[in-house]
């Protein structure tokens, strides 16, 4: 009987192909960009050997202002330019010794004066622009100077705000709120699947949004009443939100035996 030769058929791989795309993951698992991904943010690509847990985690911080301006006017109208002066001099030497006495520093004191002839006569007007970082002192030092001086004198409302430095303190602390959030969510993850939570590869926040003030309620009567102090620093307030992007890696078997 005639036997025929056996065929056999097999299909191997490229070797440079496999050792490229072996280093292309790798690279990424530390963290570099891809080329065919350049643009498009960071690319997470698994492979059988890597071990890692991808999580997503938001936070939100909110902080009330941390400076007030409060905005002082003294005018006066004579017939003499002395007399308009004086006035004006007089009163103004007294706000600035009384803000003084509240412990505000001169960097924190703008004086502007104007001095013009009218019909008739002169008139002086003078503006003290106080920054305050002490709530309660700046209550006190406007309540002194409503009792002790005439209606010549105009006490502006306060201006609340954010120094640069407090509002970039918030962003900070919401981006690294939110990465501990997401250190717990991996670490919940990997409980539930009996792993263990290594450490960082990839950190990124994905998106970050700023508001301020607060939400109104709706349906409220008192619309045109004037706003009380603390509605005034509420609406003044700032919330930062952050949401992060961080892959962790999965310590392997053998690391968590060494360390046991």
């Amino acid at each position: 009987m005639e036997i025929s030769p056996a065929q056999v058929l097999a299909s191997l791989p490229q070797p440079d192909a496999a050792h490229e795309k072996a280093r292309w993951c790798w690279a990424e698992r530390r963290g570099a960009k891809s080329p065919l991904a350049a643009g498009a943010g960071a690319v997470m690509v698994g492979t059988a050997g890597e071990r890692e847990v991808q999580v997503s985690a938001t936070a939100e911080v909110s902080a009330l202002p941390d400076r007030a301006r409060v905005c002082v006017l003294v005018g006066s109208r004579k017939e003499a330019a002395v007399q308009a002066k004086g006035s004006v001099i007089r009163r103004l030497d007294y706000i600035v010794q009384s803000v003084r006495g509240h412990g505000v520093q001169e960097e924190n004191i703008t004086v502007t004066k104007d001095f013009r002839r009218i019909e008739n006569g002169y008139q002086m007007e003078a503006e003290i622009s106080v920054i305050f970082s002490d709530f309660a002192k700046m209550e006190d030092l406007c309540n002194l100077l409503v009792e002790k001086l005439d209606s010549s004198v105009i006490i502006g409302s306060p201006q609340y705000f954010h120094t640069s430095e407090a509002v970039e303190n918030i962003r900070r602390q919401a981006c690294l709120r939110a990465v501990a959030n997401s250190r717990r969510k991996a670490f919940d993850v990997c409980r539930l699947l009996g792993q263990s939570l290594g450490r960082p590869l990839i950190i990124r926040e994905e998106e970050t949004n700023e508001t301020e003030g607060v939400a109104s309620e709706q349906g409220t009567p008192d619309d045109a009443r004037p706003l009380t102090i603390q509605q005034q620093i509420s609406n003044a307030s700032v919330t930062v939100y952050s949401k992060v992007f961080v892959t962790f890696e999965l310590k392997s078997k053998d690391i968590c035996k060494k360390n046991s």
